[in-house]
């Protein structure tokens, strides 16, 4: 680490982020550092030294702001501050020092779409009135039907149920309604409003000041809307402006990421139906890459991973940005459960196969060439917490105990996401399995004592030793990290590529083993061959003349 507390020399290299390996820490899941059952800043600072191991770049951390966790923190009351039951802005600082010693960069989010109805100025705003400057921040709107009963126009929220909320104004009369996509403990802001831009650049610099090296865009789409508010036809997108007005955002965002020091960087999240508009914001004067939301759903399928790998490279390709690599986030279904369900093995908020039947140890077996896939590819890579551990989605997480806002507002139809979320285990025989001194905010199986941290680490073939052999190979590897592919050969239900100088990949997706192409010799694998061929399921990493 430098004098200034910056990432050293070493770490420095320009367009670092092309070829990174990242992991996503959920606070609250990670690691209780107070023994109050939630994770924190102190829990993640006594673990830099396990996250340096597992050999990533940099960690990306999901909101760490104060807020009334309405939404796991993405209902953000102060852009400017730390979450109490996180830590305090100090011990941010000082984490982040400490990663850069070790360098590792951080990454956080940021929500520019949206606050907490906690939030101050939407605080003014209820206060101030209907035509007044503070309700300008957002979108409020009368009513339609008579005597404004009717919401403005008919958005549905992205957490189900209508996209507006009607105030009650200080006289106690019905008023006016405000726009939020999400929770309607999340108003939306009205980006048209260039108080809105102001503030937002305000805290960028802020973060940047405290020497953070990059931000991910939460909702990265959907900041400008279209200012008619029109209704939609059923199954239709919300009508967002995502053309000058976004990208005049982010270019003022990309020149103040370009005036720090360390190559710094900002990350698109949006859930777009196709990677090619994803891609559009990703520009040389704007964002740096997006989230690969094509390949997280993807179906366990070698024909279907082949298309979206070509759309991902060429959309990327076209924009001068390197792809992204993710397979589980805190938004949805882990994939050890994903592909060890019969029949769909994708993802869609709309189904989630929530309590379908899952054969683990195929799950588990897909999910380790997966990982060796996402790390053979050209580009950046995402590990979620606890994937490297292959823990699976916990299903049964009793109604009383769930906290995602999804849960609610689906009138207990949709689980939500709290099964993605379960603190993660590090240690011992039972819960709380090392995460800290008490029961943590959601229950973790008693299952999990075999897929401990702890207990993984001296097997060798564990999960957990498999992503750190993967991730040391993938940056001793010359060929490995941002680059090009070449296809090999296809056959029936195989998938496989190579990369220069001499490195080959092959993933088994049929229900036969195949032989291996020439070769040098074996790098690593995702299972035992089987009689010198790769067993279905299975994936393999060659060394090549």
């Amino acid at each position: 680490m430098t004098a200034s507390g910056q990432v050293s020399d070493n770490a420095k290299a320009l367009d670092w982020w092309r070829g990174a390996a990242i992991y996503q820490v959920y606070i609250r899941s990670f690691a209780d550092g107070n023994g109050d059952g939630v994770g924190d800043l102190a829990g993640v600072r006594s673990r830099l030294g396990y996250l340096s191991e597992l050999g990533i770049d940099a960690i990306w951390f999901t909101p760490w702001y104060p807020s009334p966790m309405d939404d796991g923190g993405y209902d953000v009351a102060d852009f400017r501050d730390i979450e109490p039951a996180f830590g305090t802005l100090a011990e941010a600082e000082q984490l982040i020092a400490e990663a850069h010693a070790l360098d590792l960069r951080v990454i956080i989010d940021i929500v520019p779409n949206h606050c907490s109805d906690v939030h101050p100025w939407f605080a003014a705003a209820l206060a101030a009135g209907a035509g007044t400057a503070e309700r300008q921040r957002f979108w409020f709107r009368p009513g339609r039907g008579q005597d404004g009963a009717e919401p403005p126009n008919n958005w549905q929220s992205r957490f189900g149920g209508p996209a507006w909320t009607r105030v009650t104004e200080a006289d106690g009369t019905p008023g006016e309604w405000y726009l939020h996509l999400y929770s309607s403990r999340q108003p939306d802001f009205n980006w048209t409003n260039r108080e809105i831009r102001a503030e937002f650049e305000d805290i960028l610099r802020f973060w940047f000041d405290r020497g953070v090296d990059g931000f991910r865009i939460d909702v990265a789409d959907g900041l400008v809307k279209d200012p008619d508010l029109p209704d939609v036809e059923a199954g239709d997108e919300t009508p967002f402006s995502d053309q000058e007005g976004v990208h005049e955002i982010y270019r003022g965002w990309r020149e103040i990421a370009d005036g720090y020091p360390g190559d710094c960087i900002l990350v698109a999240e949006a859930w777009l139906p196709d990677m090619s508009r994803a891609a559009r914001y990703l520009r040389k004067d704007e964002l740096h890459a997006a989230f690969n939301f094509d390949f997280l759903v993807c179906p366990w399928d070698a024909g279907r991973f082949r298309d979206v790998i070509e759309r991902t490279l060429r959309a990327h390709s076209e924009v001068g940005a390197p792809a992204a690599w993710v397979l589980s986030n805190h938004d949805v279904t882990r994939h050890v459960t994903r592909y060890g369900r019969p029949g769909d093995t994708g993802f869609a908020f709309a189904d989630r196969l929530h309590g379908t039947p899952v054969d683990r140890e195929l799950g588990t077996r897909r999910a380790r060439a997966a990982a060796l896939l996402t790390m053979a590819l050209p580009g950046e890579l995402y590990v979620y917490q606890g994937e490297e551990l292959g823990l699976w989605e916990i299903e049964d997480i009793p109604g009383e105990l769930r906290q995602d806002p999804v849960w609610e507002r689906t009138q207990h139809t949709d689980p939500g996401r709290d099964g993605c979320r379960v603190p993660i285990p590090w240690s011992g025989a039972e819960p709380p399995f090392g995460f800290g001194a008490s029961s943590p905010w959601l229950p973790q199986p008693g299952e999990w004592a075999g897929y401990t941290s702890e207990a993984q680490a001296a097997d060798p073939a564990s999960m957990l030793t498999l992503y750190r052999e993967g991730l040391r190979l993938r940056e001793a590897e010359p060929s490995l990290g941002d680059g090009e592919l070449r296809w090999l050969v296809q056959l029936a239900g195989v998938l496989g590529f190579s990369r220069d100088p001499g490195f080959a990949f092959l993933l088994n997706f049929s229900d036969s083993p195949v032989s291996l192409p020439r070769h040098d010799s074996v790098l690593l694998t995702s299972g035992p061959l089987a009689d010198g061929q790769l067993p279905p399921d299975t994936a393999v990493w060659l060394r090549a003349s």
